[in-house]
């Protein structure tokens, strides 16, 4: 089944991918692996901000890195490799949150499960989840993603 397919049965539209913020490429290629740049959290167009621990619960969180997910996937898309990926190699998550929140591999939660219901066991990755003080634009969440391709 194309992945295009299986994103309209489980009712999932991509967002448009976003540009660049600054001197970088959304994705780059070397062989048979994508490496996708951190991609920032847009729900319904804003930009979720604020951090873990203060102004944004659990919950929100999980979306907001979920939604990072997405914009994963429309980056891939916008590059053509969508169809193409074999699966997902590697998650990274970082989590804006406050010295005392720990949750971060919860909120990374809400980008790796949206990985396993696309791409099936393809889907499934190492990761890592990460606290930092504060992120780009003071996004809530950021993710990266490296890719296997198929050939």
């Amino acid at each position: 089944m194309s992945i295009h397919t299986r994103l309209r049965e489980l009712g999932l539209e991509l967002p448009h991918a976003a540009a660049p913020v600054a001197s970088y490429q959304p994705v780059v290629v070397d062989g048979h692996t994508a490496y996708v740049s951190g991609q920032l959290p847009f729900i319904d167009g804003k930009l979720v901000t604020g951090k873990l621990g203060d102004t944004v619960t659990l919950e929100q969180g999980q979306e907001a890195a979920r939604a990072c997910g997405l914009m994963i996937l429309a980056q891939l898309e916008a590059a053509g490799l969508i169809e193409r990926v074999a699966h997902m190699v590697k998650l990274g998550g970082f989590v804006a949150s406050t010295p005392d929140f720990t949750d971060q591999p919860k909120i990374a939660n809400g980008a790796s499960d949206l990985m396993a219901e696309v791409f099936g066991d393809a889907g499934k990755h190492a990761r890592s989840a990460v606290g930092v003080p504060v992120l780009p634009l003071n996004a809530a969440v950021e993710v990266d993603a490296i890719v296997a391709l198929k050939a």
